[in-house]
């Protein structure tokens, strides 16, 4: 039987730090910025975070009790599946492309917002932060793909490979 199609289940955003999350239907994501209208917009890495219900359930199971997403601090929440963790490694969420920088590690204000012990259930379990390659929108219900395969890119003058352009549609990849 085939799995069901990974989707997005939630989206957050929050104006400043420490402000509550609000839950949007819909953002808009530009490219080398991140969501309009969220707190990290504009910051040089930190674009989007995503995080999966699916993990976010075995975090419950560690801490005894629900783990709701907005309080984790993380703006998109997909349906199941991994999130890809290791740098470079690049997903595609509606229309927008994403390239992982790094794990995003549980804060301390987390035992705050939901309880004692949620920083320590939420340790590799609390999503990845990544940076918009291609900008779009997004909307809950959107499909995932978690599994976007990078180009191969010639090295930059500094030795590492860079960002290459998505391959025209229609072209086998």
């Amino acid at each position: 039987m085939t799995p069901p199609p990974v989707e997005i289940v939630s989206i957050h955003v929050a104006k400043g730090s420490r402000l509550p999350m609000q839950a949007r239907e819909r953002v808009e994501v530009e490219a080398g910025k991140g969501i309009v209208g969220d707190r990290y917009h504009g910051t040089k890495h930190r674009h989007v975070t995503v995080q999966s219900r699916e993990s976010l359930d075995e975090a419950a199971t560690v801490f005894g009790a629900e783990v709701l997403s907005n309080l984790t601090r993380r703006n998109v929440t997909i349906s199941h599946g991994v999130v890809p963790r290791d740098p470079g490694t690049r997903i595609r969420v509606g229309d927008v492309l994403l390239e992982a920088v790094r794990v995003a590690a549980p804060c301390k204000l987390l035992d705050d917002t939901i309880g004692r012990g949620a920083q320590e259930a939420l340790r590799r379990r609390a999503g990845t932060v990544f940076r918009v390659l291609e900008g779009g929108s997004i909307a809950v219900g959107d499909p995932v793909d978690l599994e976007v395969e990078a180009l191969s890119l010639p090295a930059s003058p500094g030795g590492t490979p860079g960002p290459g352009p998505r391959p025209p549609a229609g072209d086998a990849a």
